[in-house]
């Protein structure tokens, strides 16, 4: 096995046996704390992913690697073995990215350390298996005394237990108003090839597997561990206000222009109401001086209160919205910190108890997509896609509009311009009829992306069409070369790469 590009071997031995860290910042060197192996127990080989529960898969093996030395041990094997690997965090994507039937699954959550942080630069080194949450208190664990302290900028919305190195392979983004995807926030990571080598990759070393890697759901390695960029803590004053889709462009601009640095617009939802995606919650947040007090009694919503609000966007939807915007229009001017307001609870098993409520036959899920459109022609799509889902028969529970500036580093880049970005959740229930009726309603919604100079997140769901893919995606067909240049043997597979490598084919 070669070491990486820039690690020494004495580096390299710390990194796999575990020594103690010595006094120093990031460019000192790579450390990893000794700690005992994680294993996961009795667990199932049916895997599926946590929220639209529409991709069942049976793998052969699970592996839960704690240290790189496991990490290279399992890649290792695979290669002597000739199985078949694929690459899992907290299983959040919905398109099939992190299973392959027959293959053995690396659940990589048991990497999860910080193993560096440097306090005059604002980078931390920490293995890509750590979810948000436990990033957000290890990095504070290791500043104490210290009020404004460094710590993450931006995650994604919806849900906290997501893995660093997932955000990585599908080059999240999160509600910042002036910041690109994730992978502006990636200074280097260390990868694990198909071939079984240690890999340092960045903008100037290894800069075609860093752009592959960033955005490439898993295929090219499996990220051991992540140099992320940090910000300084801050307190952030909530605005909300209700605005109309034709008023949202100009007012994003204006809080722009104001120094906010946070915001989303969050949409009506009944098709049966002319504000259907034309009026919505505008939330957005500004900086405010650290000395700023937060109140001990502010509002937040109850884990029952948002289980109702669940059940209402299902049975009565203009209700659940008056609901929503009346108590987000009663939290402007609340005051919270810049990373802990971006946590909030998720229930992977929220739609049981709707269902139940609704006395469903069969179960149902949400299925998300994302449309990616220039800002000027967000207006205009919103009209389109109102009436194109009202023609679909689809059943929009949640919806929001964030902002993403243009990616200029990933390969398979989603951010070509700076764009609105549009999540749909819909409805999906658990039949062959109703998901071939939500695959055609979100079909409908790439069409109009595309016709807009747009794209969609490949994130979510594999619905689409193979010209819909080269509209929005015309590298595509490249990247999937890629793909075999850097693993010639196809060690690292899922479900997703094997139906695009068969459409490609075709």
């Amino acid at each position: 096995m070669r070491l990486p590009l820039g690690i020494s071997r004495r580096e390299f031995l710390y990194l796999v046996g575990g020594a103690a860290a010595g006094a120093g910042g990031l460019a000192g060197g790579l450390w990893l704390n000794a700690r005992a192996g994680r294993s996961v127990g009795s667990v199932s080989l049916d895997v599926n992913d946590i929220h639209s529960k529409l991709n069942p898969t049976r793998v052969a093996a699970i592996e839960r690697p704690d240290s790189l030395e496991q990490l290279l041990g399992i890649v290792g094997r695979a290669n002597r073995e000739k199985n078949k690997l694929c690459i899992a965090g907290s299983r959040h994507a919905m398109g099939g990215q992190q299973f392959a039937d027959g293959a053995v699954m690396v659940d990589t959550r048991g990497m999860r350390d910080v193993m560096d942080l440097d306090t005059r630069a604002g980078l931390v080194r920490v293995e890509a298996g750590v979810e948000w949450p436990d990033l957000v208190e290890q990095v504070a664990q290791r500043q104490p005394g210290v009020t404004d302290y460094w710590t993450i900028r931006c995650k994604q919305t919806g849900a906290d237990k997501l893995t660093l190195g997932g955000a990585v392979a599908a080059n999240a983004h999160g509600r910042t108003l002036k910041h690109p995807p994730v992978v502006a926030d990636i200074d280097e990571l260390l990868l694990v090839t198909a071939s079984g080598d240690l890999v340092r990759c960045s903008r100037t070393v290894n800069p075609e597997l860093f752009r592959l890697v960033c955005g490439g759901y898993g295929l090219f390695g499996v990220v051991h561990s992540v140099v992320y960029r940090l910000e300084k803590r801050h307190k952030l004053e909530r605005v909300v206000e209700v605005v109309t889709s034709d008023e949202l462009m100009p007012a994003f601009n204006r809080r722009i222009d104001e120094g906010f640095t946070l915001g989303d617009w969050q949409y009506a939802i009944d098709d049966a109401s002319d504000e259907f995606l034309h009026r919505g919650v505008f939330s957005c947040y500004k900086p405010v001086p650290i000395d700023t007090k937060i109140a001990e009694d502010q509002k937040k919503v109850s884990d029952r209160a948002w289980q109702e609000l669940v059940y209402l966007a299902h049975t009565d939807k203009s209700r659940a919205f008056k609901l929503y915007a009346d108590y987000y229009l009663k939290t402007s001017g609340q005051i919270y910190w810049s990373d802990t307001s971006q946590l909030g609870g998720y229930d992977v098993d929220y739609h049981l108890g709707t269902d139940r409520r609704l006395g469903s036959k069969h179960p149902g899920t949400e299925m998300i997509t994302e449309i990616n459109v220039p800002r000027a022609r967000l207006a205009d799509f919103l009209r389109a896609a109102a009436q194109g889902l009202r023609k679909h028969k689809a059943s929009v529970i949640y919806g929001t509009i964030r902002l993403a500036e243009k990616d200029d580093w990933s390969f398979l880049t989603w951010a070509k311009q700076s764009y609105a970005c549009v999540i749909f959740n819909l409805h999906v229930e658990h039949t062959p009829e109703k998901i071939a009726q939500a695959a055609d309603a979100l079909r409908m919604l790439i069409d109009l992306a595309a016709e807009r100079s747009g794209t969609y997140y490949l994130t979510y769901h594999r619905w689409a069409t193979k010209s819909q893919v080269l509209s929005c995606y015309p590298q595509f067909g490249e990247f999937l070369a890629k793909k075999e240049h850097y693993d010639p043997t196809g060690l690292f597979q899922s479900e997703w790469y094997r139906h695009y490598r068969q459409m490609f084919a075709a």
